[in-house]
């Protein structure tokens, strides 16, 4: 019997189920992780590896969470398990205060698709519906300017992200509406 080989984000899924126990920061990580799978397949990239990228970039929050040491022990852990500096360096650039600054495409689709994507899946839960389908990038846009909607999600994040991707803020919101929406069974909504 042979077996197959696991991809990484079999590996980094495992990660997940042994460090994550919250089930809506888990669906924000899958969120996460398809938007970075979509982004490259539409850049020609390594969707595996962008994915579980994703996956991985708040697997740590539960054990560590605050500023001082989420991702940086979360970084330090997946180094341990043998992840390679590129993820690594990616998941530590998603932050500001990591003083780790967005080079590659790669870091520079996580930071843009990760507050996105918390922003979009409440923009879902508002919805008489609370379902992802309903959610429309002109509604997410009147959100935006709503301070005291979703106040934790940083809105200069979500515009500094879609403009380092080189990407129209308006094109970017759909982008990641559309990826999570293709997974919005396992999201539960």
């Amino acid at each position: 019997m042979t077996t197959a080989k696991m991809t990484e984000y079999d590996k980094a899924l495992e990660i997940v189920h042994e460090f994550v126990k919250n089930e809506n920061l888990r669906k924000h990580m899958y969120a996460v992780a398809e938007a970075m799978r979509q982004y490259a397949r539409k850049f020609g990239e390594d969707e595996d590896k962008w994915s579980a990228v994703g996956l991985l970039h708040d697997f740590d929050w539960e054990i560590h969470p605050t500023a001082e040491e989420h991702p940086v022990k979360g970084s330090e852990i997946l180094k341990e398990r043998g992840y390679s500096e590129e993820i690594t360096r990616a998941i530590l650039s998603h932050a500001d205060y990591t003083g780790v600054s967005r080079d590659s495409l790669m870091e520079k689709t996580l930071f843009a698709v990760d507050e996105l994507s918390g922003f979009i899946v409440a923009c879902a839960l508002v919805q008489p519906t609370k379902k992802l389908e309903d959610v429309k990038t002109e509604s997410v846009l009147k959100k935006m300017k709503k301070k005291e909607f979703a106040r934790n999600v940083n809105r200069d994040d979500i515009v500094n992200g879609a403009a380092g991707l080189g990407v129209p803020l308006e094109e970017h919101i759909e982008f990641v509406s559309a990826a999570i929406k293709a997974i919005s069974e396992k999201m539960g909504m």
